[in-house]
């Protein structure tokens, strides 16, 4: 018998600086494929095709006010912000450690600064659109999306080779 993976302790890390000790929650991109249902002459049912992905975003919030973010908000550039989620997962069976790693690319859409009211907490929100995603585990690769080079890697395989191929990149 088995028990899973728990996240046990997290950072997260705006274009290098630690965010230790601030960070509160950190919601990783929700991978989405587009599926569009067909369904041709001699079919009983539709299926669904692949047209590609849906958009990328990243939200994640800290305990308070921070100046990074602020400073980085209206970037002009697609991928003018990095992010990178590390993250201590364990499982209470064995004790074993996995590390989760999310480097992402991209800019802020919004940012939340919530209410203000003396002795409570003002959590400090901020939703990145998202034009590159790498997801590690123990330091391999799992996935990696980079949307403008047409580049979607699944545990080593590019999805999109053939298709750069195809159309001369």
């Amino acid at each position: 018998m088995a028990l899973p993976r728990k996240l046990k302790h997290m950072n997260l890390f705006n274009d290098g600086t630690s965010y230790v000790g601030q960070v509160e929650e950190v919601v990783p991109p929700v991978l989405t494929r587009i599926m569009e249902e067909w369904r041709g002459g001699g079919m009983n049912a539709p299926i669904k095709t692949d047209q590609g992905m849906e958009a990328l975003s990243m939200d994640w919030t800290c305990g308070g006010i921070m100046d990074d973010a602020l400073k980085q908000f209206g970037i002009t550039t697609h991928d003018g912000v990095m992010l990178r989620f590390a993250g201590a997962c364990q499982r209470d069976d064995s004790a074993e450690v996995d590390a989760v790693e999310i480097v992402v690319r991209g800019r802020h859409s919004a940012i939340d600064m919530g209410s203000a009211k003396t002795g409570e907490a003002s959590p400090f929100k901020v939703t990145s659109e998202l034009s590159y995603y790498k997801l590690s585990l123990n330091g391999e690769e799992l996935i990696e999306i980079d949307i403008l080079n047409m580049i979607e890697k699944v545990g080593g395989v590019d999805r999109l080779a053939d298709h750069r191929a195809a159309i001369g990149l």
